[in-house]
């Protein structure tokens, strides 16, 4: 939808929900980072100018799994009433009248996501602070009573469907040669299964690229729940981690400059004290997290090579998809 076209429907929208005649929408535009199907806009009502997020998904796709902007609003409802930091939903619907499919609407937040040039800015003190909040604030979201919060989410699917559901995409991964040890680390991650861990709300995609602070270092909201499930949710924590371990990556800039970002085992200490106790097998996790990103790394780059799907960044990450794969084996006992 272009900005012309989404402004002309953002006016009646406003008007009817702000309960405002005169309202009037402005500065229309697309947000960062959502593939052209998320915006930002203001409205001036009142006196007053607010200023919102919108998503809506792609057009002409089938409405589920990361299409299905509703799941997200279920995770983001099921926060309301406890202290994790999040964009609380202002509107949601699927009523095909005002953008012609789903849609949620949240306030838009001040500050940015927790890295590049915004994360340079902080101290390392201030960076540590920041971790600290960012490792409660998950721990809080896998305290929800998901069974009456979330149940729009569907159930575990168990944990040999999530290791083995990747397995197509493996097939089809450019740069195969870095993905040797696939077979092995597979087969130990279906050999050490965790046995007894907490299933619950789990957000998906859990990295400081999807937590919004403020200037003064204040985390404002964990963000982009695209991803969002029912699952384990020591997921986050693995994910997490292994964005955070630099001895998992093998190109540029891979992980924030020491200093910056606390390392994998300190912020799982850092979980672990959020929780409470020990949380169970947080390696087991990070090792599926490396697993799944360095398929999901040669599937992409395969993408790009061939026109599908234009991202030269993938050949910058490429050489990290056998180091993923090493130590994850590693973690695994390998």
């Amino acid at each position: 939808m272009d900005l012309d076209e989404l402004t002309l429907r953002l006016v009646p929208f406003c008007r009817a929900h702000l309960n405002d005649p005169r309202a009037e929408v402005r500065q229309v535009e697309h947000a960062p980072g959502h593939a052209g199907f998320a915006y930002l806009f203001d409205v001036a009502t009142g006196g007053h100018l607010r200023r919102y997020f919108l998503r809506l998904p792609p057009p002409d796709v089938k409405l589920e799994g990361t299409a299905d902007v509703l799941r997200q609003v279920c995770a983001l409802k099921a926060l309301d009433g406890t202290d994790v930091p999040h964009a609380a939903v202002t509107w949601s619907g699927d009523d095909p009248r005002w953008f012609g499919r789903p849609y949620f609407i949240v306030p838009r937040l001040e500050g940015d996501v927790f890295r590049g040039e915004w994360l340079s800015r902080f101290s390392e003190v201030q960076c540590w602070s920041v971790a600290e909040q960012t490792m409660r604030a998950i721990a809080g979201v896998h305290r929800v009573d998901w069974r009456t919060k979330a149940v729009y989410l569907g159930e575990f699917w168990g944990f040999e469907f999530d290791i083995s559901r990747w397995d197509r995409f493996y097939e089809r991964a450019a740069e195969p040669q870095y993905l040797a040890l696939q077979p092995r680390v597979r087969q130990a991650l279906l050999d050490r299964i965790p046995q007894d861990t907490r299933i619950g709300l789990y957000h998906g995609d859990f990295q400081m690229g999807n937590v919004m602070v403020s200037t003064d270092a204040r985390v404002q909201a964990i963000i982009d729940w695209e991803l969002t499930g029912i699952g384990a949710t020591l997921n986050d924590v693995g994910w997490m981690s292994a964005f955070n371990e630099p001895q998992a990556w093998d190109h540029p800039d891979a992980t924030p400059p020491d200093g910056s970002i606390p390392r994998a085992a300190e912020l799982q200490a850092m979980y672990t004290e959020a929780w409470g106790e020990h949380p169970g097998d947080i390696a087991w996790f990070m090792a599926l997290a490396l697993y799944k990103f360095a398929i999901i790394s040669g599937f992409n780059l395969m993408l790009h090579r061939r026109g599908k799907r234009d991202d030269p960044h993938w050949e910058v990450i490429a050489p990290s998809m056998r180091a993923n794969m090493e130590f994850a084996l590693g973690l695994l006992g390998g």
